[in-house]
């Protein structure tokens, strides 16, 4: 039975986050994963550059049995609407499933108090400590890293789609080391100077 990896998208999400962890997980996981979207609505969700996704499930609607959550980025994180997602990323936190949250993604998961605990990152601490106020804590976990994985929680500046994949792929033992090492350094380095990773 293949395993689910569910993306949340918001209006106006950054589809290059998302676009190296869905296609990577797709070619190096042996058909062993598939891919879920989730947003607030079953509405069509318009990314920045202008890809319209009509997502599989609403946040009531999401299953229990995925691998992982992947919050990916955009720019309507803040948006009052959202707080129904904190209660999905907490469920997920709690129940020790894969979380992961990129740009305005991972500093929402902070408003929702699941940074405290854990080594983390985002775009700016500054921004973060003023976005989630009392809500978070943990600015002595706080690194200045392009991806960073603690425990079930991975989080990323929005200048690192790719740290962000790796990390994901990682966790999710998508494939061995090697091989996400070399996907990694292909699509970093580019076509001249890594070699082709093994599809």
């Amino acid at each position: 039975m293949r395993k689910t990896i569910l993306f949340v998208i918001l209006q106006q999400y950054a589809d290059w986050e998302a676009a190296y962890i869905s296609s990577a997980i797709s070619m190096l996981g042996q058909d062993n994963y598939e891919i879920k979207t989730a947003s607030l609505s079953k509405d069509y969700v318009q990314s920045i550059g202008g890809f319209k996704v009509l997502p599989d499930y609403d946040v009531a609607s999401v299953p229990n049995d995925y691998e992982a959550l992947i919050l990916i980025g955009g720019m309507t994180w803040r948006s009052e609407n959202t707080q129904p997602i904190k209660v999905l990323a907490k469920d997920c936190f709690q129940r020790g499933k894969l979380l992961c949250g990129i740009c305005d993604a991972s500093a929402f998961l902070g408003t929702a108090g699941i940074l405290n605990h854990v080594v983390h990152t985002s775009n700016d601490l500054n921004d973060l400590k003023q976005w989630a106020e009392t809500n978070y804590t943990g600015e002595t976990n706080y690194i200045a890293k392009q991806a960073v994985c603690d425990k079930n929680v991975i989080t990323a500046n929005g200048t690192a789609p790719l740290e962000f994949a790796k990390e994901i792929l990682l966790a999710l033992h998508i494939t061995d080391e090697k091989t996400i090492a070399d996907w990694y350094n292909f699509h970093k380095l580019g076509f001249y100077i890594a070699p082709m990773p093994k599809m």
